[in-house]
């Protein structure tokens, strides 16, 4: 049985440890929070994961919130005009729903799960001279806690890496007590977008937290405009009141539906921001011993697209396929980078996604919003590349590629 050490329990590492659980590996994590202090701690993260994601949760059976959180079934996005109009106003269609749960509850319940079937937990922050003493204990160790002293471990990757500082002023509010969409039929369950071209953006997220049902109010302010204003670092409600106050001002349609709600509890705001970027796989311990990194670790990516805890998925999909096939061979340097390598097939369009959506955007992606206030095909196909965003290479990023797929729609 061979021994393979996680380091980090959230989306990723919890994912690979179940499923390498599943398959007889003596899997040992490390997690810097027990379960009832994970629940009890500050919300993490926005998160909304797309059907192909979901996918992959539930052929391991580790889908446990499909009757509790609220099934999305569309991508709309709204564009601010002058003076609280709208020049754009659209849903297209995902291929399934998607959901979002709170990964205070997740990853408290996956963390249990795990120990329940067997797994042994480490209650730890780790250090890299803790990890140096424990890594050669095991045949593989997998660093997938994306923030903190390790990732220090994993060197920039120039070629791949676009940007050295943050690109947005992330905030968010978990909240109760939304309205419903007016223009959207009764009942609908909806992620929204919505932009003020020189200032940022404001995604609704509606999703499931420790008190069931909510609403998550997600803001990206470009650096020095109006959402870019918690760097005082202010408590939860006040963060709340800044977040209502922005959208009174740009976005008075959502302002209307939120202007009533209130936290969920305490811990339900998180500020802050960080660089996009591309590492190195491997990453060398002061003992020569090699440790691979994962999900955030070696891709993260702004979350303007929403695409941290599907990337995650996929990429502990890909781990768990490479550590499968490599049998009784050994964890190297060329196996962690050729496993690395496979599920960057995927993420490279990720990340070139996410990237496009941080600039300003160029002519043929204007025409693409556009059109698809008019064309729901068009509307449909750009509302799935959240869901699987290789697809946008096939018309998205190019014109001349757009131009022929819109040609096919005549």
């Amino acid at each position: 049985m061979r021994k393979i050490l996680i380091v980090g329990s959230g989306q990723s590492g919890l994912q690979l440890a179940l499923t390498l659980q599943q398959h007889g590996y003596d899997v040992t994590m490390m997690s810097a929070r027990t379960p009832h202090e994970i629940r009890a701690g500050r919300v993490m993260s926005t998160q909304c994961m797309f059907h192909d994601a979901l996918t992959i949760e539930r052929s391991h059976g580790l889908n446990l919130w499909d009757d509790t959180a609220p099934a999305i079934t569309h991508q709309g996005l709204s564009l601010a005009g002058p003076g609280g109009d709208r020049l754009l106003n659209w849903a297209g269609e995902w291929v399934g729903p998607a959901q979002s749960v709170d990964q205070r509850v997740k990853m408290a319940d996956w963390l249990e799960l795990f120990e329940e079937r067997g797994g042994k937990v480490v209650i730890h922050g780790v250090t890299t001279a803790d990890l140096n003493a424990l890594a050669r204990m095991y045949e593989l160790t997998i660093v997938a806690a994306g923030k903190g002293e390790l990732v220090q471990l994993f060197d920039r990757d120039n070629e791949r890496s676009r940007y050295t500082r943050p690109q947005r002023a992330l905030s968010v509010s978990y909240v109760h007590g939304a309205r419903q969409r007016p223009e959207r039929p009764q009942g609908s369950i909806d992620v929204w977008m919505n932009n003020s071209p020189g200032t940022g953006e404001n995604i609704n997220i509606p999703g499931h937290t420790l008190s069931g049902a909510c609403d998550i109010v997600f803001m990206a302010g470009i650096p020095g405009g109006d959402f870019d204003c918690f760097r005082d670092q202010p408590g939860s409600q006040e963060v709340w009141q800044r977040q209502l106050e922005n959208m009174r001002k740009h976005f008075p349609w959502e302002y209307e539906r939120f202007r009533d709600a209130e936290l969920t509890d305490a811990r339900g705001t998180l500020v802050g921001g960080y660089t996009p970027i591309v590492r190195d796989p491997v990453g060398e311990l002061p003992s020569g011993q090699i440790v691979l990194g994962m999900a955030d670790v070696v891709v993260a990516n702004d979350p303007i697209t929403g695409q941290g805890s599907n990337n995650a998925a996929r990429c502990a999909q890909y781990y768990l396929d490479g550590i499968l096939s490599r049998g009784d061979g050994p964890f190297d340097r060329d196996w962690m980078r050729q496993t690395f390598e496979s599920y960057w097939d995927h993420a490279q369009w990720v990340t070139k996604f996410t990237n496009t959506m941080l600039e300003p955007p160029p002519e043929h992606v204007q025409q693409i919003l556009g059109i698809a206030q008019e064309n729901q095909a068009v509307a449909d196909r750009f509302a799935n590349g959240m869901n699987n965003p290789a697809d946008l290479a096939e018309w998205f990023f190019e014109p001349e590629k757009l131009q022929k797929y819109l040609a096919s729609l005549n």
